[in-house]
């Protein structure tokens, strides 16, 4: 969790993500499952920029001055209509103690580890996170479900409420009866 990361980190936001060039920052982040290397550079997406930015783990600077919160959600938002979705997605995960990182691109999606397993063993889960009220084609979801059962993971929906709670449901494979009249869910639990 953030609340781990005891080096002041900081960070400048360059194309779209944040730049983190201290080393010592960029081991405890690397430990902790924030960021990615690319190349010789290593960057935060914009979603663990807003985590650890709201949990005060990081300042970020944009072109000549620090940006506060509100100022990095704005610049989120301009680049992904689904930031703040996968900012309380993400938020959520890591509150509760899991770690995770990039989807697969089934939307607003990632890939999570099962608490202290990140680094030794693959990810477990892929969470991927609709707001309430938002309509999803049912084939589409099905769609999902099967990739992701393919890969050797548990397909999670997390459903953002209107209040900004979020609700998990561990799904599996669905069989439709009889795609125009009736469908049955193999399993759906909320967790």
């Amino acid at each position: 969790m953030s609340e781990e990361i005891e080096y002041a980190v900081q960070g400048e936001l360059a194309n779209g993500k944040v730049l983190v060039s201290d080393e010592k920052a960029i081991d405890e982040l690397a430990k902790k499952g924030y960021g990615e290397r690319d190349g010789k550079q290593y960057f935060l997406q914009l979603y663990e920029a807003l985590y650890l930015l709201h949990v005060n783990k990081i300042t970020v600077k944009h072109k000549n001055g620090v940006i506060d919160f509100d100022e990095l959600v704005d610049v989120s938002l301009k680049q992904d209509g689904e930031a703040w979705t996968r900012f309380l997605v993400y938020r959520d995960l890591r509150s509760r103690g899991y770690v995770a990182k990039e989807g697969f691109g089934f939307g607003v999606d990632f890939r999570v580890y099962e608490r202290g397993e990140y680094g030794n063993k693959s990810a477990k889960y892929v969470v991927f996170g609709i707001n309430e009220g938002t309509e999803m084609r049912i084939d589409k979801l099905n769609k999902a479900i099967e990739q992701i059962g393919r890969m050797g993971k548990e397909a999670v929906i997390a459903v953002i409420e209107r209040r900004g709670e979020v609700i998990y449901y561990k799904v599996s494979k669905m069989r439709f009866v009889d795609h125009k009249n009736s469908f049955d869910f193999d399993s759906i639990s909320k967790k």
